[in-house]
């Protein structure tokens, strides 16, 4: 069975500069949550990994982020879709955690608590700190260029093509490019 991690805002939902704080808030990319249901209905088991730091910023509460997931768990599970994890990192820079993206943490724990090798493993995020963390893990980083991905592009273009990182649209042409392979 094929495997996919998944970063959430910018790649599932719009992101903000502000955070996603409330269930309000959450609104889905045009076409994402359809992208993961074509996904895992051809066979993919699907984990979100996300930063999470307005939790520690008080930002919001355990509760409004657990309410928020509900809301994208519901509206995956009306396509038919199910997402195997949720794996969040409450933690603020400043707290110099382990499972803050850069660093492999996160993705450690969703290799050991699922039972998976991460090695190769498609790993679609919109910033550079989750195509570094991918990359700690052996995982196959993809960028979009959705939420902040346009930025992380310009930002990053020599180390993206050192590194052979594959660039797409949204999460829709990553589904598309995954379900040809």
């Amino acid at each position: 069975m094929k495997f996919l991690i998944l970063d959430r805002d910018g790649v599932i939902n719009h992101d903000s500069d502000h955070y996603i704080k409330s269930v309000d808030e959450w609104v889905p990319i045009p076409g994402s949550l359809e992208a993961m249901a074509r996904l895992y209905q051809a066979g993919f088991r699907l984990a979100i990994a996300s930063n999470q730091s307005g939790l520690g910023r008080h930002f919001f509460t355990i509760d409004d982020l657990h309410a928020i997931h509900r809301k994208m768990v519901r509206e995956l599970a009306n396509l038919g879709c199910q997402v195997e994890a949720i794996f969040f990192c409450p933690h603020t820079p400043e707290a110099n955690c382990f499972c803050r993206k850069p660093l492999p943490g996160l993705l450690q724990e969703i290799a050991s608590r699922l039972q998976i090798d991460l090695t190769g493993v498609p790993c679609v995020g919109d910033s550079w700190r989750d195509l570094e963390a991918a990359l700690a893990v052996g995982a196959s980083p993809i960028l979009v260029r959705s939420g902040k991905g346009l930025r992380t592009e310009s930002a990053h273009a020599t180390e993206l093509s050192r590194q052979g990182i594959p660039v797409f649209t949204d999460l829709a042409e990553v589904a598309d490019q995954l379900l040809v392979a």
